[in-house]
């Protein structure tokens, strides 16, 4: 039951968010404005509130984004290997890469409040507050490499800076746990604003996504596609387990990990494909199928 309970309203609303688009109830602007109300205003005061009530144990956060990163950097390297191996165009290389190990944010924080409410939340706005600034480095990086209008390295560490340091997720996360680390607690008044505040944010993000989700492209990248979920979806979730178990990782902050692992891949890979010169079509077919195939995925972390 704990499965059905966890992520059938996930793909319930997702499901819903493609139902409204394709029958025009949404539309582009609206899907692009949601997306910015969610990514610059809900889902970072989420983070910053649910962080800021009380830290993790910092010992296990830290060991787990150890685990995270190294099982992460496994994959990475094994997805420029099959770049190589596959002979894959430059155009689409950079898309497939950071495919790969690039992380569903939204679909992540849904599941973890669902299966394991608050002590989850915690870890796991830790967790993605240490991998987004590496993951967008090897992701910037490779794409900049294999593009056809490749940028100096000047350019590329001003990429990444105004990336990083502009990232409302990340400043969400440290300034929640500044905040928790300060001994200050949040008022009724300050408390009830931000339950009220980001009650919105889960279901707007979800039906966003599924706003987004297209089947263009897919078959004329169903190769690159199926690499990119064998190794999203398979590789990386094995490589996970193993860090967790060498980093010797137990309890909620064990299952925060299994679900990071085994999430589809980022809906941003789209838009950063599109900025730098790779392909979107790719990108976008990678998307529909890991997410779809994140339901047997997300399943089985659960079980663990």
């Amino acid at each position: 039951m704990l499965i059905l309970d966890a992520i059938f309203p996930i793909f319930i609303l997702l499901l819903l968010g493609n139902l409204l688009k394709r029958f025009q109830i949404t539309n582009d602007v609206f899907l692009k404005t949601a997306d910015k109300l969610v990514y610059y205003v809900f889902f970072p005061v989420m983070l910053f509130w649910k962080i800021g009530k009380a830290a993790p144990e910092l010992n296990q956060g830290f060991s787990l984004c150890l685990a995270a990163i190294t099982a992460v950097g496994i994959i990475y390297l094994l997805s420029l290997s099959a770049v190589k191996l596959f002979d894959m165009p430059r155009f689409k290389a950079g898309a497939f890469s950071q495919s790969c190990y690039r992380f569903n944010t939204y679909i992540g924080m849904a599941l973890v409040l669902n299966a394991l409410g608050e002590p989850g939340i915690r870890y796991f706005g830790i967790l993605i507050g240490f991998v987004i600034p590496i993951i967008n480095v090897m992701a910037v990086s490779t794409l900049i490499w294999y593009s056809e209008k490749r940028e100096g390295a000047g350019a590329t560490v001003i990429h990444l800076s105004k990336a990083l340091v502009s990232n409302p997720l990340i400043l969400g996360c440290i300034t929640g746990i500044l905040f928790s680390r300060s001994g200050l607690g949040f008022p009724a008044f300050i408390d009830n604003t931000f339950s009220l505040m980001t009650s919105v944010t889960m279901p707007l993000a979800l039906i966003s996504i599924g706003g987004g989700l297209t089947v263009k492209g897919l078959k004329s990248n169903l190769f690159e596609s199926a690499l990119a979920a064998a190794l999203k979806l398979l590789a990386l979730p094995l490589a996970g387990y193993i860090m967790l178990l060498v980093f010797n990782i137990t309890g909620v902050p064990f299952k925060v990990g299994m679900i990071f692992f085994t999430l589809p891949t980022s809906t941003a890979i789209y838009v950063l494909s599109g900025q730098l010169n790779s392909d979107t079509q790719t990108a976008s077919a990678i998307i529909l199928l890991t997410t779809l195939m994140s339901l047997i995925s997300l399943s089985v972390a659960l079980l663990i």
